[in-house]
């Protein structure tokens, strides 16, 4: 995406400057002054979204494989490889692009590679838009199924299920490309912070409340049985580190690109903030390390899409 502080990657090739080598070191900013900047190569770009393009597409593969996880939960889960497989496959596409460029086996127009690089900016900005939504989405869809246990069937239904995903794809492309075509207003800029923020806050809280019942029912089975307190404190403890690893994750991937957005509006001339452009493209690399993580929280840890993906490596269809 086309923001202050980083290059567009594909016109950026048109030079004929060597493709930098992953390493941590010492750049000047604009003032002359040192600043720490950590360079992230192509094919270290080219890697992480091969890796994380096919695991979201074996994910993708796997619940359309098994009717049993065509459920609403299920759904919302298959978007969110979906998501993370087209903020991986735009990557790679790219990254092939200027790899091909940078080696003379491809010869393009500037004009071309601009329409290539807007296409590209689109695809990705609206993937990593759903991709937020379905991590919500999944978010509100596990409180229902806690909160509202006798009712959730009748709640969260499957024809729900589509329109919502309808909606939240929809809603990513329309936004993703007015985004996109107005990128240098401070509003739009504004307008993506207030919404990472918005999905950080709403995961926070249904997540810390489903917690508190977990650890209140933990708290009433154990005095059943009478061992209240080591039950009860076991419990808490590996439900709190749990959220701590999940609601971490989701921070330290997406939130220095949104304080990378927020610091364009805040400080664009300011040394110190023009460090932090500089290391644009690391925090690219942290969404996309999202991408692989993602089938690792929210999809492996059900045995039976487990059981089914051994099905689908051995092509046993």
């Amino acid at each position: 995406m086309a923001v202050q502080g980083s290059q567009r990657r594909l016109l950026g090739s048109l030079n004929s400057t060597p493709t930098a080598i992953p390493q941590l070191g010492l750049a000047a900013n604009q003032t002359g002054a040192r600043c720490l900047e950590v360079s992230i190569s192509d094919g270290l770009f080219l890697s992480l979204g091969l890796v994380s393009l096919v695991e979201n597409a074996l994910v993708v593969a796997t619940i359309a494989k098994n009717r049993n996880l065509h459920s609403p939960m299920y759904c919302f889960i298959c978007c969110l490889a979906l998501s993370d497989l087209l903020v991986s496959g735009s990557n790679v596409l790219e990254t092939a692009v200027i790899l091909l460029l940078e080696a003379g086996a491809l010869v393009a127009r500037a004009a071309v590679l601009q329409q290539l690089d807007n296409v590209i900016d689109v695809i990705t900005c609206s993937s990593m838009l759903s991709s937020l939504c379905f991590l919500g989405a999944i978010a509100v869809d596990r409180y229902i199924s806690i909160f509202y246990a006798l009712r959730y069937h009748s709640i969260v239904t499957l024809p729900r299920a589509r329109r919502a995903v309808a909606a939240i794809w929809v809603a990513s492309v329309v936004f993703s490309t007015l985004f996109i075509a107005y990128y240098d207003h401070v509003a739009v800029l504004l307008c993506l912070v207030v919404f990472f923020l918005a999905m950080l806050v709403l995961m926070a809280v249904l997540y810390v409340h489903m917690l508190a019942r977990a650890c209140q029912h933990a708290q009433g089975t154990a005095r059943l049985h009478k061992r209240q307190r080591p039950v009860h404190q076991g419990f808490g403890l590996k439900g709190a580190v749990t959220l701590t690893i999940l609601l971490g994750i989701f921070f330290l991937c997406w939130g220095p690109f949104f304080l990378h957005l927020t610091l364009i509006v805040l400080c664009p001339e300011h040394p110190t903030c023009g460090c932090i452009f500089k290391n644009f493209n690391l925090f690219l690399a942290l969404i996309i390390c999202n991408a692989i993580i993602d089938p690792l929280i929210y999809a492996f840890h059900s045995q039976e899409l487990r059981r089914t993906l051994k099905e689908v490596l051995t092509c046993s269809w």
